[in-house]
Order: structure tokens, then C-alpha cells, then sequence
């Protein structure tokens, strides 16, 4: 499908979470970059969700479109927007987090003064809707980077709504995965591999909203279902990483390999014995052949030939949480 210029297609998936949905929305609408369209993707919802997009379809019929799938997650939502989508810019927007009013005027601005950039992004807050806590910058959106890769292998760069993404990179992007957690890492992940350039903008132009209500990350050290989901998206975080030339004598990958490793043992934990012995690999792969051969990969597999991926993953987590908590009180003296 040929993008029309200048516009940004706001892409909004929403499950069951009318609440949040119209302010979301009501961000959306009062940009002040005017040149901008917005679908909203109800993802199977089974409350009054669907009623809220209506009404808000009929209250601006010339800028709003709804599309309605049966439910797949965040990812398979956003990748029915995208596919629908007509705008020149993308825009990702999750149903409980909003944009301030500048966010698309800023980033279009920054995007068209520096063509050779395929995203912009910008510094963001946190907010908690209940007051449990103060509302504060997001972290690693304060630093500038160029690409990716290799910051990403320490943990996300932004969260979903941050970057405004060039249409011409999300195309060769390919859609998004079925994946219902850290499904946005690996779409980042992607881009990485890709190469694609960065443009920041200083300031904050966002906010995500931390709430008691369902959110599709998290749990998943009590869910196989959820576990599986993340071992995938590191299998596939891994892949791009190689394949942006990041090996395993980068300190960033020997992060990464830190968090394969405490996931392989996560996994395993949940009863995900395949999981557990193909991460396990993966770490001692991604360490590098000196790391990969040290006494804690040695000792791990000793203790899986005698206990199996399962019972040896238990208990090594509950050593690691025993210490956490011999830590912790020492630092509370």
C-alpha cells in the first residue's frame, strides 16, 4: 500500500480496558501536528470496550477507524492496524499510556530534518495511576543513542509509544510477531539488525502509565505460556543481534548472556524442560567459547545429569532467592 506524505497513522490496539481507552485516544486527538489518522484495533474484547471506539468513531468520523480482530495479543493488533495503515509515519500507542501534544509535531520535524534516520524517538515520564508513587523520567529515553544495537541487549530502549517510525522502514520490518510477551523487544530487535539510524528528540513527549489492571507483560515465572513467549523473543533477540555483527566478546552480549542463562533457569522452573536445556545452550553460546566453558555452566550441567533441567532449575532458584535475601538484610543493618 502507497503512503500518503506527512501523514501519521496512530495505531491503537485495546483488550478489554475502555477506562483507559478514550484518554488514550483523547491524547491522540489533541496533537498539534494536525495531519495524522487513527485506528483503533479492538482485539477481541468481550466488555463495553468495543461501544467506547464506536463512540469515538461517531464523535470523529473523518480521523478514526476501527478494526476488529479476534483476539492474538498486542502484536498480531498492531500488525492489523499497520497493514491498514496509509500515513507516511507510524505511531504505536498502547490503550493505558498517552502522548503529549507536541509528540508527533516534534518527531516529524526531527525525522524530515534528518532523512538519513529511521526513527525518532524522545525522553518520556512514568506515572502511577494511584498515587502509590511519584511520577518520574523514564530512564534509558534520557540518553541519546544512534542505533539499536549493541544498548539493546541490556534491556529496551524505549517503551512502545516512544519512537515515531519512518512507514519505510516498518515495511521492511515485516509484520509483527504473534508473540504476546516482549514481543516489541524482538520488533525493536529487528530494526537493530537492520541498522536503522536514530534521531532524539530531548525532551519529554510521552507517558506510560503503571496500573493494577491486567497488562500484557509480566507473570511469567508463574505462567509456561507466558515463559515460552520470552524464550522465543530471546531466541529471536539473539538472531539479530548476530546478524548486526554483536559477538560474543562485546560486553553487551556477555549481558545478554547473563539474562539467557537466569532464563534458562526461570523456564525450567515453570516445567519447560526443552526450553530450559535450549536457552541453557544458547548462554553458554552467546558467553563465547572461554566464558561458555566456566565453573557455573560446568557445575549447572553436572547438577541437570543428576536432577534433571526441571528440579535443578528449582533449586537453583531457590538458592538465588536465598541470597537475595541474606543481601538484602545486610543492607537493611
Amino acid at each position: 500500500m502507497s503512503s500518503i506524505p506527512d501523514l501519521v497513522s496512530v495505531i491503537l490496539p485495546v483488550h478489554n480496558r475502555p477506562a483507559f481507552l478514550g484518554e488514550a485516544a483523547a491524547s491522540a486527538l489533541a496533537q498539534m501536528y494536525r495531519r495524522f489518522e487513527i485506528l483503533l484495533v479492538d482485539d477481541g474484547s468481550t466488555d463495553e470496550t468495543p461501544v467506547v471506539c464506536e463512540a469515538l468513531r461517531q464523535a470523529h468520523p473523518d480521523v478514526i477507524r476501527i478494526v476488529t480482530r479476534p483476539n492474538g495479543g498486542p502484536g498480531c493488533a498492531r500488525e492489523s492496524g499497520r497493514a491498514l495503515a496509509r500515513g507516511e509515519f507510524i505511531q504505536y500507542l498502547d490503550s493505558d499510556d498517552v502522548l503529549y501534544p507536541s509528540k508527533l509535531e516534534r518527531q516529524v520535524s526531527a525525522l524530515k530534518t534528518r532523512p538519513d534516520c529511521d526513527i525518532a524517538y524522545c525522553a518520556g515520564r512514568e506515572s502511577w495511576v494511584d498515587g502509590s508513587r511519584e511520577a518520574r523520567e523514564s530512564a534509558r529515553c534520557s540518553l541519546q543513542f544512534d542505533t539499536l544495537f549493541p544498548a539493546l541487549l541490556e534491556g529496551r530502549v524505549w517503551p512502545t509509544l516512544a519512537p515515531l517510525y519512518r512507514r519505510t522502514l516498518t515495511d521492511r520490518l515485516g509484520p509483527w510477531t504473534a508473540l504476546r510477551h516482549e514481543e516489541d523487544w524482538e520488533y525493536d530487535a529487528r530494526a537493530g539488525a537492520l541498522g536503522a539510524r536514530l534521531v532524539w528528540c530531548p525532551e519529554p513527549l510521552w507517558e506510560v502509565r503503571h496500573h493494577s489492571g491486567d497488562r500484557a507483560g509480566g507473570g511469567s515465572e508463574e505462567s509456561a505460556e507466558r515463559m515460552r513467549s520470552r524464550v522465543k523473543a530471546h531466541e529471536l533477540i539473539y538472531a539479530h543481534a548476530r546478524r548486526a555483527g554483536i559477538g560474543p566478546e562485546h560486553p553487551s552480549l556477555q549481558h545478554f548472556a547473563r539474562e539467557l542463562f537466569l532464563l534458562a533457569r526461570q523456564a525450567g522452573a515453570v516445567g519447560l524442560s526443552r526450553e530450559s536445556r535450549a536457552l541453557f545452550a544458547l548462554a553458554r553460546q552467546a558467553s563465547g567459547t572461554r566464558r561458555g566453558r566456566g565453573l557455573d555452566f560446568m557445575a549447572y550441567r553436572a547438577a541437570v545429569a543428576v536432577f534433571g533441567w526441571c528440579r535443578t532449575a528449582r533449586l537453583a532458584n531457590r538458592m538465588d532467592k536465598a541470597r537475595s535475601g541474606r543481601l538484602g538484610s545486610k543492607g537493611g543493618k
